[in-house]
């Protein structure tokens, strides 16, 4: 189309505002006299006043400038009746640190280990002042001991070196094994005005007057599984000899920078510890220490292995205690028991767990957990069919059959959907400098992802609406831009880019690129003299573990080949594909998006590249040098802010700044988002209303497992080590 010198004006400023890769850039001398020559609608002026012969962009890439699309606001999701209310609630309605006047466990606990002489009574085994839940909070109260929660998982244990590197199969295992020092997983039912790190084995702290120290005070008391007591040096075995050690990557990737650069941790005691940070008040590192970056192991089991302390090789000690290994020490409410490769994961209940309810009753309610060892499509499957007892509705492809068969009134399970915290993107390759070293045609795609032009295309070439579609239809899914996603706290809508589906636009931004189909086959090329001007041909890294991920992926390459890409899809078990992301072997990603575009105020420093570190799709490489682009640097700056202060106004501000560059510069191409439903076996009471799948972490951590139980009437016989306790650390399994 022949563009008017209104419309091609209107795109000339909007490029002119960003100095980032293939833009205009600033205009510089000419710029008035191009903009007045504009305006009288002439083009031949126009390219003289720019520069004439020397100018940037030919007259076939002004025609291309004129025929793209400026964003526009996202639209509303579609709205759906099915999502479950939550009730808000204090913090201290929750829980307090208490002492009891008596305490009580199973009976056959006590008759079995303690008239036996091979355990402690209770109250010795718990500390000077338990973590006691209030029964006001509990949506069914005081409950009783019994029982078994099955689960059904898609992964598969490498071991319980959890600080080391080693996955324990997720799906709830390691969040039922380990405790950290604060839990933000049930924050989704705190009130705004509360919304902080709930207290767990640092059971209060303090800030000093200049907010530079925190001061900790841990649960003095509690022990681990096997009996040893839990103190400030297993906090500074994982923060020196596993954060702090470059040789060690932590499984949930906590770095020094996670917790602020330059921030230290000192033991003053056995039960105090002080953090010193480089900012003032900075409280949003509490979030830090949740789930799963500070986690500690049991340091009277795990550090003999350490190469510091031992002979010992680092791949040694990550992988000196595999799934075979029982007994593993824990802080959880349950210890691993029992492993069968292929087959099952029992743990059973922790006698040493320092959680109680008002009663005085040691928690947890539930005598075993069983990680059935399937695939993730399988739990959704045996969850509603009644054979599982528990699982995170995530993938839309079961969202109608699940609600079909949930609606019967002899079905087993019931749903609860939650707000749409789902979601996915593509995420480019930022990372010009070495990281993953990248062969000549990688690096041109590098440097193609840099250019915003190139980016847009890609954008617009995505038809969000089908994508959707193609998972589930219904008011399931709806258009993600890309970003902080629509119904969290610190969304805004007025501050989010959207460039819609638009093929034609989505071509021309790529001839604004520098990319021509040379050669006619229907694939845009290299620039000469770039990757041997081959055809453009993009790797895209995908979890083979989840259909929706395929499915997304298969959508990609379908939406891409009209445009004139070529991509060819990489698509592996998601262990595998971990550790290619991180270690820099991709040109783009399908990433399912986590708490930090969500909750925002969990793992922060993933938004942006703050640290060498801390961005899923851009680090630094050898010289530890960050690439960072201009806008990049506005959200590290962003980001930073964000920490720095605790001002809820000031949060939202800096949050709507930031939704704004990041949706702008289409840094993350967002593809769909749909909500979540927490699938749970009609026996189980104690379950919050409205609880998210994924929030501020996932739902085995949000429903508080340790409180839920099932009556005694509805108890089935599913205990396969009934009345057993775990045994000595590495010892074969349970024990009578």
């Amino acid at each position: 189309m022949a563009p008017s010198g209104h419309a091609v004006l209107q795109m000339a400023a909007a490029a002119g505002t960003s100095g980032v890769g293939g833009r205009l850039g600033t205009m510089g001398r000419g710029q008035g006299s191009a903009v007045a020559a504009l305006k009288g609608g002439n083009m031949k002026t126009y390219l003289m006043a720019l520069g004439g012969a020397g100018l940037l962009l030919s007259v076939s890439a002004v025609a291309a400038l004129a025929q793209t699309e400026k964003p526009t606001l996202p639209p509303d999701p579609p709205k759906f009746e099915a999502q479950g209310q939550v009730d808000y609630v204090g913090v201290k309605d929750i829980f307090e640190f208490k002492a009891l006047p008596e305490y009580h466990e199973p009976d056959w606990v006590t008759k079995n280990f303690v008239d036996t002489g091979k355990l402690p009574p209770v109250k010795d085994r718990l500390p000077k002042e338990p973590l006691v839940y209030k029964k006001a909070n509990m949506v069914d109260g005081i409950g009783v001991y019994g029982d078994t929660l099955r689960h059904v998982i898609g992964g598969r244990p490498e071991g319980w070196n959890y600080i080391g590197g080693q996955s324990q199969g997720w799906g709830g295992i390691d969040i039922g094994m380990s405790e950290c020092l604060t839990r933000s997983g049930p924050l989704f039912e705190i009130k705004a005005d509360e919304l902080e790190p709930l207290p767990n084995l640092a059971k209060s702290w303090e800030w000093s007057a200049d907010g530079k120290q925190l001061t900790m005070h841990l649960i003095e008391g509690a022990k681990w599984s096997d009996g040893v007591p839990f103190t400030s040096e297993d906090l500074m075995f994982y923060w020196n000899d596993n954060v702090n050690d470059p040789n060690v990557t932590p499984l949930n990737g906590a770095t020094p920078a996670t917790f602020g650069e330059g921030t230290t941790l000192e033991a003053k005691d056995d039960y105090t510890v002080v953090w010193t940070f480089k900012q003032p008040f900075a409280k949003q590192y509490l979030y830090q220490m949740a789930y799963g970056t500070f986690c500690p192991g049991p340091a009277h089991i795990l550090k003999p292995q350490h190469p510091k302390y031992s002979k010992n090789t680092y791949e040694q000690y990550k992988n000196a205690f595999p799934p075979e290994y029982m007994n593993i020490p824990v802080m959880g409410a349950w210890v691993p028991v029992e492993y069968r490769p292929d087959d099952i994961v029992v743990l059973r209940r922790n006698p040493y767990y320092w959680k109680v309810d008002e009663a005085g009753n040691q928690l947890p309610y539930l005598n075993e957990m069983h990680y059935k060892l399937s695939t993730w499509a399988d739990r959704d499957v045996q969850a509603v069919a009644g054979s599982g007892d528990f699982a995170n509705l995530e993938q839309p492809e079961s969202f109608v059959e699940a609600l079909k068969r949930s609606a019967s009134k002899d079905a087993p399970a019931r749903l609860e959907f939650g707000p749409r915290l789902i979601g996915y993107s593509l995420y480019p390759n930022y990372s010009a400098n070495g990281w993953g070293e990248p062969d000549e045609r990688g690096q041109a795609v590098r440097d193609l992802n840099r250019n915003d032009h190139f980016r847009k295309a890609i954008t617009e070439a995505v038809d969000r609406k089908r994508l959707g579609e193609s998972l589930v239809k219904g008011p399931f899914t709806t258009i993600y831009p890309g970003g902080i996603y629509s119904g969290t706290v610190y969304y805004d809508k007025d501050s989010t880019a959207y460039y819609p589906y638009d093929l034609a636009s989505a071509k021309a931004e790529l001839e604004l690129a520098g990319l021509k189909d040379t050669d006619g086959d229907g694939i845009v090329n290299f620039p000469a003299g770039t990757a041997g001007g081959k055809n453009v041909e993009v790797t895209l890294l995908v979890n083979a573990d989840y259909q929706t991920d395929k499915s997304l992926a298969d959508g990609i390459v379908a939406m891409m080949e009209p445009l004139g890409i070529r991509v060819i899809l990489n698509t592996v078990e998601g262990k595998q594909r971990d550790a290619l992301q991180q270690a820099g072997k991709f040109d783009w990603m399908i990433f399912r998006n986590t708490e930090e575009l969500t909750s925002v105020v969990q793992k922060t420093v993933n938004l942006a590249p703050v640290g060498p570190q801390t961005s899923y799709y851009h680090r630094a490489g050898k010289d530890g040098q960050l690439d960072l682009l201009p806008f990049e640097q506005q959200l590290v700056d962003i980001t930073n802010k964000f920490i720095a202060t605790s001002d809820g106004a000031e949060r939202k501000d800096l949050m709507k700044q930031f939704q704004k560059v990041y949706t702008d510069n289409v840094y993350g191409i967002g593809l769909t988002q749909y909500p979540g439903a927490l699938i749970i076996n009609k026996r189980f009471a104690n379950v919050p209303k409205g609880t998210p799948i994924n929030l501020f972490n996932w739902a085995e951590d949000s429903v508080i497992r340790e409180r839920m139980f099932v009556p005694a009437e509805k108890q089935g016989n599913y205990e396969l080590h009934a009345e057993t306790l775990p045994g000595a650390p590495g010892s074969a399994g349970a024990v009578k």
